[in-house]
């Protein structure tokens, strides 16, 4: 038998990696689970503390958990549905619509992702200040239920596709919306897919946003809520870590759900025959 030495290297340094990507999660867990481990500098003293769950209990009866959890999860569902839509709208107007302004559409969109968020921090909150909108849903939603990233992910994608079945049906007499819900969303199945997840993602962890529209625990998300775990003086590391394992629940449970569609999303369009 022969020994492949350079297979065995390589799967070696992914092991590495991925034990370094999983240390993080695993030491939030291991804080979660013990009691008072702030009062501890070593990992040997915290080893040896007794194991305990009473932070998770402790976090969930908080009475105000449950209020930032559904609060997280209303935000990030209704934005995810709002950029499968919206960003299918435009991206298939730019790949399937030859206009005067297509170009300069689509290469403002570009320009737009490469302005850090913190830029349009200020003008953002004010805007929301004018319309009345801090400390309600309408701050949290409204401006991000399109992004240009999903913009451009689906006019891409969309352009790889073959324009045939569309042709056809507007010959067979079907309008731009039955094209749009009934052909198109469909075909985009997978990159509708990796954008829902990836915007349910950034919404779920967003933290900046959420926590200058809100003052009111009443529309705080989750992250925001969990700052509240960090004192003047000292950190409540097993709650704070309880309720960020918590919140990184639904992260794998959706990635754990959804790892093939990911895959698939990212690699569709890839090779062209």
């Amino acid at each position: 038998m022969r020994i492949n030495l350079k297979s065995i290297l390589l799967h070696i340094i992914l092991l590495l990696i991925a034990l370094g990507m999983m240390f993080p999660m695993l030491w939030m867990f291991l804080l979660s689970i013990k009691q008072y481990p702030e009062g501890y500098s070593s990992l040997s003293s915290i080893l040896a503390l007794p194991t305990t769950f009473s932070n998770f209990t402790d976090t969930l009866q908080s009475d105000r958990f449950d209020i930032y959890f559904l609060n997280s999860l209303f935000v990030a569902i209704s934005v995810t549905i709002g950029n499968i839509i919206f960003c299918t709208f435009t991206g298939y107007a730019l790949a399937r619509r030859d206009f005067k302004l297509n170009k300069l559409i689509f290469f403002t969109i570009l320009g737009v992702l490469i302005i850090p968020p913190h830029i349009v921090m200020i003008p953002l909150y004010r805007l929301m200040v004018e319309f009345g909108w801090i400390n309600s849903y309408f701050s949290l939603i409204i401006p991000w239920l399109v992004t240009p990233f999903g913009v451009f992910l689906v006019k891409q994608y969309i352009e790889s596709m073959p324009s045939d079945m569309e042709s056809s049906a507007r010959i067979d007499g079907a309008g731009e919306w039955y094209i749009i819900f009934r052909i198109v969303m469909p075909l985009s199945k997978p990159i509708l897919t990796v954008l829902g997840i990836y915007t349910f993602l950034s919404n779920w962890n967003s933290f900046l946003f959420p926590f200058l529209f809100t003052n009111d625990a009443e529309y705080r998300t989750l992250p925001v809520g969990l700052t509240f775990y960090l004192g003047k003086q000292s950190v409540d590391w097993g709650h704070l870590m309880a309720g960020a394992a918590i919140s990184a629940l639904p992260v794998l449970i959706l990635f754990i759900l959804f790892q093939n569609k990911i895959i698939q999303g990212l690699t569709a369009g890839a090779l062209k025959e």
